[in-house]
């Protein structure tokens, strides 16, 4: 049950387009079905999913508009939606489910002072770095042990210190109190804005709404992949550059891989580097998810693309916002989850002690779309004013965003989607891995349906150049 004063989804997906620069007309194209709730939460992810799918379609069906294409209508199941937002789960690669999601030693422990922590551990070297600070084996017992003669936040402290990924569960009111939660009280949930002086680029030659725009994609795990499918799913040439030492979760590079060319560079070489610039000469949007001064002495910050690549659309992800103690600091869904209050207020809703996760990764996905519509937005600025613009999202923005679209009183009581809920948005394709079997996109145009051309592929499976692009 919804309180009657909360928004519909219609209402939030209104404000996002407001708030993004959009024309008020263009959303009488919109056709959202589905009521809540769609999975057992007391947040309203189903609006979520839906809303943020919709806002990277509009934004689609806008550019076709403007490309000299028919207005076309853009729909979106809350069903469909809410299981994209957890493809991963469903994807069957070669008739084989998924592997399990977690490290053994990943997930939630106490601490001496009866608080909860949350350990990421996919990775080796994070889950190294956890073990550092507590001087023990990567043994689940042990880390348990080690953690009782410790007090919450000072091993959340220090296990970032040591360059590992944990995070302190704290109610709401607990995160509100925090500095960085006041930084990010003042920033909307996607900012797009003008870093540099250009002159409108004309747009390719093609039959879909993003055909012939090239976007560079150095992202990995969910938000920044999925903000890279989506685009794909909509036309453009997207490149996954990954580096040769960086650890990955196969399983979801499989998932967001499709419709993706896939290229290894270096980036700690020059010659790496020299690359990327010569990529990013030509790219149309530049999205990535790295920490701040990470990508800087890598020689890609935001006015630096933009002075290689005038009318550049640069995409910033980053976990817990751009501003703040905390802008540099490393963080996952499940941990921002943690971090911010959703953990603790789903644990009191369901009545349990400790934490209780959203029944998806909500935060990455929502994320992801929201991503991919900034990216259009901004390139529809472009086309139309000029200028290199920057669009930044978080984690913990979206986070924010999705505590204010209001709670449910019986969203725990929902049921959770059955094989045969799931199955109808399922589609068989080709890969390098085997026949896949996804989830499909849920934004449906109606003249511009959203499909991806190009087979998921094992990373650096492409050379490091863009295809040709369609002759006028």
């Amino acid at each position: 049950m919804m309180d009657s004063t909360v928004q519909t989804p219609s209402d939030i997906l209104a404000d996002l387009w407001k708030l993004a620069g959009g024309a008020p007309s263009a959303l009488d194209a919109i056709r959202l079905t589905g009521d809540e709730p769609q999975l057992p939460s007391s947040f309203r992810v189903g609006a979520a999913a839906q809303v943020s799918v919709a806002a990277a379609g509009l934004a689609a069906a806008e550019i076709w508009k403007m490309r000299g294409g028919e207005a076309q209508e853009v729909a979106v199941d809350m069903v469909h939606a809410a299981v994209e937002c957890r493809s991963e789960r469903y994807l069957n690669v070669a008739g084989k489910p998924p592997p399990p999601t977690w490290d053994p030693t990943a997930g939630v422990y106490r601490t001496g002072d009866a608080r909860f922590v949350r350990l990421h551990t996919n990775f080796a070297h994070h889950r190294a770095a956890v073990c550092k600070a507590l001087n023990c084996e990567p043994e689940r017992e042990k880390i348990q042990a080690a953690l009782m003669h410790w007090e919450g936040a000072a091993f959340e402290t220090a296990a970032y210190a040591a360059g590992g990924v944990v995070s302190l569960m704290r109610s709401f009111d607990q995160w509100s109190a925090l500095p960085q939660a006041k930084a990010l009280a003042e920033l909307p949930v996607v900012s797009i804005e003008k870093i540099g002086d250009a002159a409108p680029r004309p747009w390719p030659t093609g039959d879909r709404p993003l055909a012939g725009l090239r976007v560079l994609d150095l992202s990995r795990v969910i938000a920044g992949p999925v903000a890279g499918r989506t685009l794909a799913a909509h036309g453009a040439d997207v490149m996954l550059i990954s580096g040769p030492d960086l650890p990955t979760i196969p399983w979801l590079v499989i998932d967001t891989g499709r419709g993706k060319l896939s290229t290894s560079v270096e980036l700690k070489s020059e010659a790496g580097r020299e690359t990327l610039r010569g990529l990013l000469k030509d790219a149309d949007i530049f999205a990535q998810g790295y920490r701040p001064r990470a990508i800087a002495s890598l020689g890609f910050a935001p006015e630096e693309a933009a002075k290689l690549s005038p009318g550049i659309v640069y995409v910033t992800l980053s976990a817990y916002g751009h501003d703040g103690p905390w802008a540099d600091r490393r963080g996952f869904d499940s941990l921002v989850q943690t971090s911010t209050g959703f953990n603790h207020a789903e644990g009191v809703a369901a009545g349990i002690d400790g934490p209780k996760e959203l029944p998806a990764q909500m935060l990455d996905h929502a994320t992801g779309y929201l991503m991919a519509f900034g990216a259009m937005m901004g390139r529809l600025r472009q086309a139309r004013e000029g200028g290199s613009w920057h669009v930044r999202v978080s984690l913990a923005q979206t986070g924010r965003w999705l505590w204010n679209l209001g709670r449910l009183t019986d969203g725990l009581k929902a049921p959770d989607f059955s094989r045969d809920t799931v199955l109808p948005f399922l589609e068989e394709t080709p890969s390098g891995f085997g026949t896949l079997n996804g989830v499909s996109h849920s934004g449906r145009l109606s003249r511009t349906p959203a499909f991806w051309a190009r087979p998921a592929m094992p990373l650096g499976s492409h050379p490091p150049e863009w295809p040709p692009r369609e002759a006028a």
